[in-house]
């Protein structure tokens, strides 16, 4: 395994691991010492090579697709730049079903479709907002405001969608 493909892939692991609360030494306590610290803590940063066999069954700890830790195909292994409309999960939660139902649900297919772990925030693209707005009968600004005063999406939302309207 290369060194700079060992860095990708220890870095999913750190993401994933991340995005599930867990410090290393969290993984180490929920596997009941399956998992050591130090272990999984040189696996993310390229330190030691990971077998495949150790790999799938960090995926199955994780409780994610084994695809979701292999490194992407992105040259270099630049990264997206960050997302401009990041919903808040939690807060989705708490807006009454009748209001929030289709977002609900489009934002719950998103997860599944990219394999999002993360339970507590969700980025959307543009066209995602353009879509929403067509289930909702509303312009791409109008909904904006919506989902900004439910506590769904951050004020610098609007930004983005100016950004886009001009």
């Amino acid at each position: 395994m290369s060194s700079e493909y060992a860095k990708q892939l220890g870095a999913k692991l750190r993401a994933i691991r991340t995005q599930q609360g867990l410090s290393l030494h969290g993984v180490e306590e929920k596997s009941q010492g399956r998992w050591k610290a130090v272990v999984v803590g040189s696996y993310e940063r390229g330190d030691r090579a990971v077998t495949v066999q150790r790999l799938a069954e960090l995926a199955e700890f994780y409780g994610v697709p084994v695809q979701e830790l292999l490194p992407g195909t992105a040259p270099g292994g630049a990264a997206e730049p960050p997302p401009k409309l990041v919903l808040d999960l939690e807060r989705l939660a708490h807006v009454p079903q009748e209001k929030a139902g289709p977002l609900q649900r489009y934002a719950a297919t998103i997860q599944s479709q990219r394999g999002d772990y993360n339970g507590k925030v969700l980025s959307i693209r543009q066209d995602d907002l353009r879509t929403l707005a067509v289930i909702y009968d509303q312009s791409p600004s109008v909904l904006t405001e919506q989902l900004i005063s439910w506590g769904v999406l951050d004020a610098d939302a609007r930004r983005a969608v100016a950004h886009e309207e001009v």
